[in-house]
């Protein structure tokens, strides 16, 4: 009771800030803010939480973010024969957090990291969640206040879109035990549902048709692919004054079949389906 009290006051504080900017040369807004920063890179506080079946968006925790960009300064640090100049101070304690992170994996400080997540050659942006036993790949990117579920796969060269502007707008949503494969792009605030398979070079935004062929008919969804779904690229026809071109969307192709072993789930979803990672 007193951590939730400590909680919506710290919200009160945010939320009295971003209509009156003035209110952060008052330390007391701006220790509320670095309070806020704090919660979220341990994980305390997130961006988006899940609610049953849905996720609700905490627009005053993405306030939060954007005023800790106001209050920090600028600095120097060098990492010879690196130097760095930013606002935003970088992860660390890796072994404490039970994180391996690989050279030169970065995450910046108030994103959370869980324990047992592997951190390969890759960037985790500020309000980022990445939940435990998930792999972030190499180059693979992480954007502001995207979250990343349990045991998830981000293959190489993956881009998972950040958001923090517009306020009202979604972050990316990576559900549990997802399988992301190289170089797929998902921004706007996609969500993609538990144990989904996305092939290689997938790209999904909030107009992308993501269309289900795997039965007699076609099922159109946007910005959400279902469980369990395997998606791979594909393009439809469509009319412009100049004549007729294809447009890419996803195609569902079928299934990934509900089972214990996660894993061979997974492998026999890519070979059943020919599918790239």
């Amino acid at each position: 009771m007193f951590a939730k009290i400590i909680k919506m006051s710290l919200q009160e504080q945010i939320l009295e800030a971003w209509q009156n900017r003035e209110l952060l040369k008052d330390p007391r807004y701006t220790n509320a803010v670095k309070s806020v920063i704090e919660e979220v890179d341990k994980g305390r506080l997130r961006v988006a939480t899940p609610t049953g079946s849905d996720w609700v968006v905490n627009e005053w925790v993405k306030q939060a973010i954007l005023l800790y960009f106001g209050v920090q300064q600028m600095q120097t640090w060098n990492l010879p024969p690196f130097e760095f100049y930013d606002k935003m101070l970088l992860k660390g304690n890796y072994k404490e957090l039970g994180v391996r992170a690989v050279p030169p994996a970065v995450a910046r400080y108030g994103a959370y990291i869980a324990k047992n997540v592997v951190l390969m050659p890759s960037y985790v942006n500020i309000g980022a969640f990445v939940d435990e036993g998930s792999m972030v790949d190499t180059w693979a990117t992480v954007g502001s206040c995207a979250q990343i579920g349990k045991g998830v796969h981000l293959s190489g060269g993956v881009g998972i879109g950040g958001v923090l502007e517009p306020l009202q707008a979604s972050p990316v949503i990576i559900e549990d035990g997802c399988f992301i494969g190289s170089r797929c792009i998902v921004v706007e605030g996609v969500i993609v549902e538990k144990e989904a398979v996305l092939g290689a070079n997938v790209v999904l935004t909030q107009s992308t048709k993501i269309i289900d062929v795997s039965g007699t008919e076609p099922i159109e969804y946007k910005g959400r692919v279902p469980a369990r779904s395997v998606v791979i690229p594909g393009s439809y026809t469509k009319q412009f004054n100049a004549g007729d071109y294809q447009v890419s969307c996803a195609l569902i192709i079928g299934q990934r079949k509900a089972s214990t072993d996660l894993k061979t789930s997974l492998n026999d979803a890519l070979r059943e389906f020919n599918v790239s990672a």
